[in-house]
């Protein structure tokens, strides 16, 4: 997944809000419609893709598992998907042993590259992780918020609450939150330039070059345009269809039409 990660500029938007929201130690929302890209620039930006499996697998280590360690430090960040309905007792747990585990990888490059601080039980270990993103936010229950709240200010560890349009106005409910929020980031649709930014990668994939000069491509450009509106998660999905159309039509060229028999497969919401 992380290779064919496109990095747009919504994407770097992310990088900097992130980074800041680190280095200020600070707590911000991150909110937009759903499948704009929040989930996968949040995975990419805590590597997650990567250290989820080794994190989620543990067990006996070796020499080889270096550049998992290495990973870890350098993004020194946790992200979490609270699953629905869940006690929040059961989440706070699974966010201490997510961050514990962590936190040791971190360690164990510091070690590595001579820079280790002795020995070092697993609870402090967790000193090491600066950020905290979670994921649905929508799903955390006033209590387990406030207890989070109450983690950034003993620890100091920097959160980021990822949500639909208006969590941040859910959030003024909680004074005791909602006074630490230091940044407010909304994620938007992929506007004109992007969009064919994104497209030409796919047009490559499917082996074709995309010219928007060209009448037909400019057509199909047109159409994926309207049907998506610029939403990430949708074009990610119609790609996979238009290979489809082109491998059973055996068709050469990504036309306007292909693009409508290919959405025709999907469920699009409006």
């Amino acid at each position: 997944m992380s290779r064919d990660f496109i990095i747009t500029k919504e994407h770097r938007r992310f990088t900097e809000f992130a980074n800041a929201v680190r280095k200020e130690r600070t707590i911000g929302i991150c909110h937009g419609d759903a499948g704009v890209g929040k989930t996968q620039s949040a995975r990419r930006y805590a590597r997650w893709d990567t250290l989820d499996p080794f994190i989620t697998e543990w067990g006996p280590r070796d020499a080889a598992d270096a550049e998992h360690y290495a990973a870890a430090h350098r993004a020194r960040t946790l992200f979490f998907t609270p699953p629905v309905l869940a006690k929040t007792a059961q989440l706070l747990h699974d966010i201490d042993r997510i961050q514990g585990r962590l936190g040791h990888c971190i360690d164990e490059h510091l070690r590595a590259i001579g820079k280790g601080t002795g020995s070092v039980m697993r609870h402090d270990s967790r000193r090491w992780v600066e950020l905290l993103i979670i994921d649905e936010a929508e799903r955390l229950s006033a209590t387990a918020l406030e207890i989070l709240r109450d983690r950034h200010d003993r620890e100091h560890i920097a959160i980021i609450l990822i949500g639909m349009p208006g969590i941040d106005q859910r959030f003024r409910h909680y004074p005791q939150l909602y006074s630490r929020l230091g940044f407010s980031h909304r994620y938007r649709n992929l506007g004109r330039d992007e969009l064919l930014f994104v497209l030409t990668r796919h047009w490559k994939r499917l082996g074709r070059t995309l010219d928007p000069e060209d009448f037909t491509d400019a057509q199909a450009i047109a159409a994926i345009e309207r049907i998506t509106r610029g939403n990430f998660r949708l074009l990610e999905r119609l790609f996979p269809q238009v290979a489809r159309v082109l491998k059973i039509n055996e068709l050469e060229t990504i036309t306007d039409d292909v693009i409508e028999a290919a959405a025709s497969t999907l469920v699009i919401g409006t």
